[in-house]
């Protein structure tokens, strides 16, 4: 049995931008409103954090900024992953030594590799790393999925902790349950997925949402793993129509939004990413104010100040 990396709630932070640099003063907020708010762990330079378009020294800078901030109160895991075995083996080394808690490495993209290639690319990097790794399931971003034999294999490597999965393949989570068990800790990659994988043994979620309603999520998974079905059934399906909210344009362009309409002020996305529509907006505000995290009068709330504010709009490349 693998001892987890976390349990609950953990958050795929935000990463927010002023005048299109990293804009640590509010990273700093963030991560305490995470840690006031009962996250179990953060991920930085995740997908929600626009890793892909951050510069190595940018990525690297924001990954240590995160552990000095943290402070050891809760795990930070640092996103290393790579269509580049050489480059993922880089980031990794780089996180470890400035004190990440373990690595999220997604599969490699673009290159399409087998499962064998797979397997060949993650024992590498695990034979020279000394913290745990997190596997990142994503297909519907990268082309490319686990097999539960895949992931047998893998979770005999003592380094490689367990998966977040978010390839909505539950019968692949099933079999691998069934064939990894306690070897291979999971973890859901969706919001709207933590109840069913967590029936089948996940362990929580690695979530977008958390950085809307941090304590709610944590309460789900907390009920959820002190055997309170219900009331974790309940909080659950009540913020179900945020989280699909959440997801109605590419990932992390609903979030910062949202957190933009809220006055987090976490500035502009990274092209190629853009703004979302103006009735997506006023979508995703109705469902906001249904959950009570903006008032009505949010609805006039001009989104463009938060962004357009930080001078970086459309100076973003």
């Amino acid at each position: 049995m693998k001892t987890p990396v976390f349990k609950g709630s953990c958050v795929a932070i935000v990463t927010p931008f002023k005048n299109d640099f990293v804009d640590f003063e509010k990273f700093g907020e963030l991560i305490e409103e995470q840690l006031s708010e009962g996250t179990s762990a953060i991920v930085v330079c995740g997908t929600t954090g626009e890793a892909s378009t951050q510069s190595i020294p940018e990525h690297l800078a924001t990954v240590e900024y995160c552990i000095k901030q943290v402070k050891g109160r809760v795990p930070v895991i640092a996103g290393t992953g790579s269509n580049d075995t050489a480059h993922a083996l880089l980031m990794s080394q780089s996180a470890e030594k400035s004190g990440a808690d373990a690595l999220l490495m997604v599969t490699p993209y673009y290159n399409k590799c087998s499962q064998a290639g797979l397997i060949k690319h993650y024992t590498y990097i695990a034979d020279r790393v000394n913290i745990p790794i997190v596997l990142y399931n994503v297909p519907s971003r990268t082309g490319l999925s686990f097999t539960a034999d895949t992931y047998y294999e893998l979770s005999k490597h003592p380094r490689i902790n367990g998966t977040k999965e978010a390839s909505s393949n539950m019968g692949l989570i099933a079999a691998t349950r069934e064939k990894c068990g306690d070897d291979l800790n999971i973890w859901s990659g969706n919001d709207s997925e933590i109840l069913p994988i967590m029936s089948m043994g996940g362990l929580g979620v690695i979530s977008v949402a958390a950085n809307i309603i941090p304590g709610e999520i944590a309460k789900i998974c907390e009920l959820f793993l002190n055997s309170d079905i219900a009331g974790s059934q309940e909080l659950f399906l009540k913020y179900i129509p945020l989280m699909d909210a959440l997801f109605m344009d590419v990932n992390p362009i609903p979030v910062k939004t949202a957190m933009n309409i809220m006055g987090k002020k976490v500035g502009h996305l990274r092209m190629p990413l853009c703004d979302m529509s103006d009735s997506q907006v006023e979508k995703l505000k109705g469902v906001m104010i249904r959950h009570h995290i903006i008032l009505q009068r949010c609805l006039k709330v001009d989104i463009d100040e938060a962004i357009v504010s930080d001078g970086g709009k459309d100076e973003n490349i």
